[in-house]
């Protein structure tokens, strides 16, 4: 209750509403209104307001769409790093067998030399010696 309630039950009124009756019948009016209703709202049962329920399938729909997700998002990942790893392997493993090729046919290459080595290294005949022999003198003087 405010200070102008009290100074209309004690009768004590402003001299506003002394002059002017229907605006203090409206006012009292008024104030009764308002204490009918308030009075009627508290006397009222009040109904028990149940919580909110949890929609618990919404829920576990949306989780278990977040875990498709993100295991499709993963999956895809690791399939591309498991392809990357593979192509890494596979250009190790072709540099290797390039590298064992081109080493063997340095080998292949070095016999066959040797080969033809052998082969165009005759021995002179024996009726040959003396001229051979001169040769291998002139090749000594630098002529």
């Amino acid at each position: 209750m405010n200070r102008r309630d009290e100074d209309l039950e004690s009768g004590r009124v402003d001299e506003g509403l002394e002059s002017e009756p229907e605006l203090r019948e409206a006012l009292g009016n008024f104030k009764s209104s308002v204490d009918a209703w308030s009075d009627a709202m508290m006397s009222r049962p009040h109904e028990v307001q149940i919580p909110a329920r949890t929609n618990w399938g919404l829920i576990t729909k949306w989780a278990l769409g977040c875990v498709v997700f993100t295991g499709t998002v993963s999956g895809g990942l690791y399939q591309n790093h498991r392809q990357q790893e593979a192509a890494k392997i596979a250009a190790v493993r072709s540099a290797e067998q390039q590298h064992e090729l081109a080493a063997q046919r340095a080998t292949e290459e070095a016999e066959l030399m040797a080969k033809v080595d052998n082969d165009i290294a005759r021995e002179v005949p024996s009726a040959l010696e003396p001229l051979a022999s001169l040769m291998d003198e002139n090749q000594n003087t630098g002529n």
